[in-house]
């Protein structure tokens, strides 16, 4: 596992101060000379989120995204989010990568959901009967099984080419639904329960790709446990009739309370 270049920065600076109060010299210019580059699909860009970018367009980037926080907490000298919406991995090696160079430190990124048809796997659920949605989620899974894994492995390689020496920080999709929650209406409780199988078997394939390549592996399940659609307290939205786009992403809250201290901590 790489160790955090983060992590070894805010030591490096804390010794320099200290240095300094003792008369032996100042932190040097490179030791704040921080990148941070955020890559991925919606789930990084923060749809759901609100308060969009125009210039972003249908990418759909926000300041409310747990990457834009990240960077407005910790200052990075330099931050470059092309994350978008509706993301796959093509899309990521086809347009996100420019920013990476051999100077960038932090690179974190959600990628792989829209390979695996969440999407259409949504629209199945909410439209069709319990046995169609079942079937429609199995043939998700089973991509993830026979096809996403060299995807992944096309994104994470290309991402060590360019930036070699960054910690590289993964994070995962949350479980959508709490089972037997408050929910009245909607899907049964045998289709949340396999959204949610679903989600698990994304994100272990995910997991694994990411150990592969040395990148650390950051699940956000934990982070939503009681924060799920059908909780008290969700921070994802469900489905949205009037904003479709948003629905099953999270809210404002599930980007600051859900993804922002996971990434914190792995970074």
């Amino acid at each position: 596992m790489r160790m955090s270049r983060f992590a070894a920065l805010t030591s490096s600076l804390l010794l320099a101060a200290t240095a300094a109060l003792f008369g032996a010299g100042q932190a040097s210019a490179a030791q704040a000379d921080f990148g941070y580059v955020a890559l991925g699909d919606s789930y990084s860009s923060g749809l759901g989120a609100g308060n969009y970018d125009g210039a972003s367009g249908n990418c759909k980037r926000t300041t409310r995204a747990y990457p834009a926080l990240w960077a407005a907490a910790h200052s990075p000298q330099s931050f470059a989010f092309t994350a978008c919406s509706g993301a796959r991995t093509g899309d990521v090696l086809s347009g996100q990568l420019g920013p990476l160079n051999s100077g960038t430190d932090l690179v974190s990124i959600t990628i792989g959901g829209n390979d695996a048809g969440f999407s259409d796997v949504m629209t199945t659920c909410v439209l069709q009967s319990e046995s169609t949605c079942v079937n429609r989620v199995n043939q998700a899974k089973a991509y993830v099984d026979s096809t996403l894994p060299g995807q992944l492995d096309q994104v994470y390689s290309a991402i060590d080419s360019r930036a070699p020496a960054a910690r590289v920080v993964v994070l995962g999709y949350p479980r959508f639904y709490k089972l037997n929650g408050t929910c009245t209406t909607g899907l049964t409780e045998g289709e949340r329960a396999a959204i949610n199988g679903a989600a698990d078997h994304l994100n272990a394939a995910i997991a694994k790709r990411a150990a592969n390549h040395g990148f650390a592996f950051a699940s956000v399940a934990g982070a939503f446990t009681g924060h799920e659609i059908c909780s008290g307290s969700p921070w994802l939205h469900s489905v949205n009739w009037l904003n479709i786009a948003e629905s099953y992403h999270p809210t404002a809250s599930g980007q600051s309370g859900g993804y922002l201290p996971v990434l914190t901590n792995a970074a």
